[in-house]
């Protein structure tokens, strides 16, 4: 059995070359911030849904999915000379949340007020 999938792979390989990409070629000041945090890839490799987060406000988010749109074709049309593949995949950009979620998870955390140390008591200090 393979360790990985092919759609594994190519993933890892797109999220590569995106990267570069966005370091290197895209100067768009709404990508500034932007970093590619996974490509989760079809199984039949037609499709690629890639991942970002980008920091500060809902505006900053904004303004990076109008970047992400609008360079959408270039990176389509890079991607699809560097990988050579039979098909290029139709790529679709969204916000990844996992990371606002962990940091609210964090915030809560943070706001319990923890007492005097573990709530129950062992039977040695009893």
């Amino acid at each position: 059995m393979k360790p990985f999938a092919r759609s594994d792979r190519v993933g890892g390989q797109i999220r590569k070359l995106i990267c570069d990409l966005m370091q290197k070629d895209i100067k768009d000041p709404r990508l500034e911030g932007a970093v590619i945090t996974g490509v989760k890839m079809a199984r039949d490799l037609k499709s690629a849904r890639v991942y970002y987060t980008v920091g500060g406000n809902k505006k900053n988010r904004d303004l990076a999915a109008a970047g992400f749109k609008k360079a959408r074709g270039y990176v389509k049309r890079v991607l699809a000379s560097r990988l050579g593949l039979r098909y290029m995949p139709d790529l679709k950009f969204f916000y990844d949340t996992s990371f606002d979620y962990g940091a609210h998870i964090d915030d809560i955390l943070k706001s319990l007020d923890i007492e005097d140390g573990p709530d129950h008591k062992t039977t040695e200090s009893q």
